[in-house]
């Protein structure tokens, strides 16, 4: 266990490099720069503006900066948040993020688990049926048709929640919702397809005929095997809905990690950009190293070599 732990981790590591220097390059490689929108701004001040952030040195010799530094733990200063540390920014939005996203991940967890069981328990029935018509609308209508139809609905026509911040608990609601909807309905269908599975299984047709509880047999044994691929579509869920709530925040203008990366990209913030990638590819590959971990703790069968 202890060998293929480090084994991940150094797998996990290479991996955060080879992000942080492909991003590295191909932001630089994109025309203009973070100072091109200032107002007013002469020849002299802009190569002193480059020269304070170090972006008059050659290319390579400020990647080799960069990273020596990010090992260390520092991502710099904001180039357009004067007086503000990338370490800084994301400590204060990613909270948000992430108290959003876990929130998101627990409403799909215990709706999207129930839902599959139910519709693989009722096979054909009109159960079933309305189950996977929802399921298949919710991995099919993008998130921001989701969030327009709830602000619309309950913000506008009904006014009965609020459609701007986080200040309180009814700001979560639709928010919560819109992030939810598509896992819930992932949840639903993955966990139906293995719950189908699981109960074709030699194993479940002898626990039935020894006239074993269904309830039992259900949830002792069928949940447990069934719920394996659920496990696995943990932890990539919770790093994309902890951090990948992108669009959910631009539209229901909530300050956290997504809304600050978006804007860091149009206002050219290099090292915002390169901060946050370096942050939320680490989150990304440590829960998939969680993930393999938790995978050994749920089957003992498995083997991790």
């Amino acid at each position: 266990m202890v060998k293929y732990i480090l084994k991940r981790l150094g797998m996990a590591f290479v991996t955060v490099w080879l992000v942080a220097t492909l991003t590295f390059f191909l932001m630089n490689l994109v025309p203009g720069g973070p100072f091109l929108s200032e107002k007013a701004v002469s020849p002299k001040a802009m190569k002193a503006l480059e020269a304070k952030y170090g972006l008059d040195k050659p290319l390579f010799e400020q990647y080799l900066t960069y990273i020596g530094d990010a090992v260390h733990g520092d991502f710099g200063d904001s180039l357009k948040q004067r007086g503000r540390t990338v370490s800084k920014i994301i400590s204060t939005k990613f909270p948000v993020s992430a108290r959003l996203g876990g929130m998101a991940v627990l409403v799909a967890f215990c709706i999207g688990v129930p839902l599959g069981c139910i519709s693989a328990l009722n096979r054909g029935k009109i159960g079933d049926n309305i189950i996977i018509v929802i399921a298949t609308c919710g991995i099919a209508v993008p998130s921001f048709v989701i969030c327009t139809m709830l602000m619309y609905v309950f913000g506008v026509r009904l006014g009965w929640l609020p459609t701007l911040g986080l200040s309180t608990w009814k700001h979560y609601i639709m928010p919560v919702i819109a992030l939810a909807f598509y896992p819930t309905a992932y949840i639903t269908r993955l966990m139906r397809s293995s719950m189908l599975d699981v109960l074709g299984q030699d194993y479940m047709r002898t626990a039935k005929a020894k006239g074993l509880n269904q309830f039992v047999s259900l949830f002792k044994h069928a949940l447990r095997n069934a719920i394996l691929p659920i496990v696995t579509y943990m932890g990539p869920l919770l790093a994309y809905t902890v951090t990948g709530s992108f669009i959910v925040e631009k539209i229901f203008t909530i300050p956290g990690l997504g809304s600050e990366f978006i804007g860091s990209i149009t206002n050219r913030d290099y090292t915002v950009i390169m901060g946050t990638t370096i942050f939320l590819a680490t989150l990304m590959v440590f829960m998939n190293v969680v993930v393999d971990i938790v995978y050994k703790l749920v089957d003992p069968r498995i083997k991790l070599k």
